[in-house]
């Protein structure tokens, strides 16, 4: 069996079999401002609380400014640690070709006096700059992985700078020698930053996923393939008071992006990608729909296509409503029940031939929900299913419609609209305040702001409360 090193790095330990094989040489690639600095340093960190010494080799930064930086962005004294004999930084940023043997006993020396089980030389493209013949790079590799990978036993990260527009990385046999590669990018995703991290290789390990999505934000962070997760001791959904002159979501990294929650009398449309689940797309609406019931307050609820009323009764019974609750606080409009289902208080009966006697109906059912509960009552419809009682037309009139009555009566509005309708994204997005999307990108879920315009944040099930809700962590 592999031993293994923790990387340190959040959620790529996951896909690399608990980490990277001890003793090995690891090339981190990548463009400009694509991490690699913040992943060596926690690599270093990660060893500390280990207790596994590390030596950080700088060839491009100097140390001061790696210490300052690096110890606020990673929440974490650098300096403190260099102090207790626990890393050791060492810069040669003002390296001369004539001083490199020095250079190289200097950090055989280092790596045995802490007996280091990590190193980090970053970089050693700033390395190779000196040397004026290949012959002599190739000696270096061939040092750093006899001398210090296989004979100290130290796991070693050698950072590689890729010019911008260039697919090759370094001279070529840094990658052909070395027993891992990683290449980090930082792209666009739907015109928006995203950051990847592909593991090209690593010996003797078994790869699940080859492609991580991953973000800077406190640190450098892997997100793995988006899972559920099972709940352990269910619990009550506690809701989040309202802010003046809004609902909050239910979500509090939700609450954040819109500053506060969903203006009353607005609407919200969640445009999903195809590749996200039923499962995956009710871990954002459900908690906005429970936030706003459990206040004593009722939703009118259309459901998308592939959920009735008792899949949508036994959602609300796992986040900890009563079946009282949902008879008094809940109306799922069907048009096809099943035999005796229309005896259940929260299901109601439309006949789909005429649109706007279906719509008069409609808000006669809220208008006794108001006249029960003193409050206004929240509008949950599923587009796809609309569209395909009426049309894409209809459908468009009915929903920019009920988007007015929604801002006369100061209540809230949710449209969720999965793919396959173009044109009426068109108009569902003019129609909303506040427009979301769902997708997913390497197996992780993702969600940005069309409106308002926003970054993309992973999305991750946190089930610490006792059910299901969201973290949303920005991509940075």
């Amino acid at each position: 069996m592999v031993e293994r090193v923790k990387s340190g790095i959040n959620g790529l330990d996951d896909a690399i079999e608990g980490g990277f094989p001890r003793g090995s040489l690891i090339v981190l690639a990548g463009e400009p401002g694509t991490g690699k600095t913040v992943f060596s340093m926690q690599f270093l960190v990660k060893g500390v609380e280990l207790n596994e010494s590390g030596v950080y080799v700088s060839f491009a930064e100097a140390k001061n400014t790696l210490i300052n930086n690096f110890s606020r962005h990673l929440n974490v004294d650098l300096a403190k640690l260099e102090v207790e004999g626990k890393i050791k930084i060492l810069d040669f940023t003002a390296i001369k070709e004539e001083a490199l043997p020095i250079i190289l006993e200097s950090i055989l020396a280092e790596v045995k006096a802490l007996n280091a089980k990590r190193l980090v030389i970053d970089s050693f493209s700033a390395l190779a700059q000196a040397f004026k013949e290949p012959i002599d790079v190739r000696i270096i590799v061939q040092t750093i992985l006899s001398r210090i990978v296989r004979e100290m036993d130290c796991t070693t990260i050698m950072v590689e700078e890729v010019p911008i527009g260039r697919a090759e990385i370094g001279l070529g046999m840094e990658e052909f020698v070395a027993d891992g590669v990683l290449r980090l990018r930082a792209g666009e995703l739907d015109k928006r930053l995203f950051r990847d991290l592909e593991i090209v290789k690593l010996r003797g390990t078994r790869l699940s996923e080859r492609k991580l999505a991953f973000t800077l934000e406190g640190g450098f962070k892997a997100f793995t393939p988006f899972k559920l997760k099972p709940i352990e001791k269910p619990s009550r959904f506690q809701p989040i008071p309202d802010p003046p002159g809004k609902y909050s979501t239910g979500i509090k990294d939700l609450d954040s992006i819109l500053e506060g929650g969903l203006l009353k009398g607005s609407t919200m449309l969640l445009e999903l990608d195809n590749k996200v689940s039923m499962a995956e797309y009710h871990l954002i609406i459900v908690p906005i729909i429970l936030n706003f019931m459990m206040k004593g307050r009722a939703v009118l609820l259309i459901p998308t296509i592939g959920v009735d009323a008792e899949v949508a009764r036994g959602i609300g019974l796992r986040y900890g409503l009563t079946n009282e609750e949902i008879n008094r606080f809940l109306r799922v409009c069907e048009a096809h029940p099943i035999s005796g289902a229309s005896d259940k208080p929260y299901i109601v009966v439309f006949d789909v031939k005429d649109p706007w006697k279906d719509y008069s109906k409609y808000l006669e059912i809220e208008k006794e929900l108001m006249q029960m509960t003193g409050q206004p009552v929240m509008h949950v419809a599923g587009a796809d299913s609309l569209a395909s009682y009426y049309d894409e037309s209809i459908c468009k009139n009915l929903l920019g419609q009920d988007a007015i009555w929604i801002r006369k009566q100061g209540s809230l509005g949710i449209l969720i609209l999965k793919p396959g309708y173009t044109k009426l994204k068109t108009s569902l997005s003019s129609i909303a305040s506040v427009h979301l999307r769902l997708l997913r990108e390497h197996g992780c879920l993702l969600l940005y702001g069309v409106k308002p315009r926003t970054g993309l944040y992973g999305v991750e099930m946190d089930v610490s409360r006792g059910y299901p809700l969201p973290k949303l962590t920005p991509i940075i």
